[in-house]
């Protein structure tokens, strides 16, 4: 794979300042694979995937997945939606991590192009208090987050990196109903005025 595509996307530098050493291997059970910034549909990466790297033997990690270009690559808004956090995962065993933040694939809204969808990882400086999981039907803690600053906050090291491109399909629509409840109908008359 091409560590060039960080560079040529601008995920260097708008979301970490330098190249990551290795590139994650991330597989969906759709069948799809990420490599670097191929472009890959919101149905196709519903679910939570499958990520491997080569690991430290005793080392904790850090699996972060973010999407910069929130709402729209030519106006994104300062920071990034966090879509998922694992912490104090032991080597590459995920499932043994805990979860900072639940799952949610790409949502990029109707019109506003291809969004950047990148996942990180970082290597810890020791274990991490575990603080309760935000659910995947919440928005609290996800908007305006900073993952090289978190991860700077924390004395992390970039290790891997990997990320792919999406714009909106249909299942959009189902996620976000499923997000926001209630609130979809408010959501899309919002948008349909140009105030998201």
């Amino acid at each position: 794979m091409d560590f060039e595509q960080f560079t040529k996307e601008c995920v260097v530098p708008d979301v970490i300042p330098t190249v990551p050493r290795q590139i994650l291997q991330i597989k969906y059970d759709s069948g799809v694979e990420v490599e670097m910034g191929n472009e890959l549909t919101p149905t196709q990466v519903k679910d939570v995937p499958t990520v491997t790297w080569e690991a430290e033997p005793n080392a904790l990690y850090s699996l972060i997945f973010i999407d910069p270009d929130a709402p729209s690559r030519q106006k994104p808004r300062p920071g990034e939606f966090k879509h998922w956090l694992v912490i104090n995962i032991p080597g590459n065993q995920v499932d043994k991590g805990d979860v900072a933040a639940d799952y949610i694939g790409s949502g990029p809204p109707e019109g506003s192009g291809l969004h950047r969808y990148c996942f990180l990882l970082y290597k810890q400086n020791g274990r991490l208090n575990a603080e309760p999981t935000v659910s995947n039907t919440s928005i609290k803690g996800r908007m305006k987050w900073r993952a090289s600053a978190w991860a700077q906050s924390h004395q992390m090291t970039l290790i891997a990196g990997n990320f792919y491109q999406a714009q909106y399909d249909e299942y959009v629509k189902v996620m976000m109903k499923k997000f926001l409840g209630c609130l979809y109908p408010f959501f899309v008359g919002l948008r349909a005025i140009g105030i998201l």
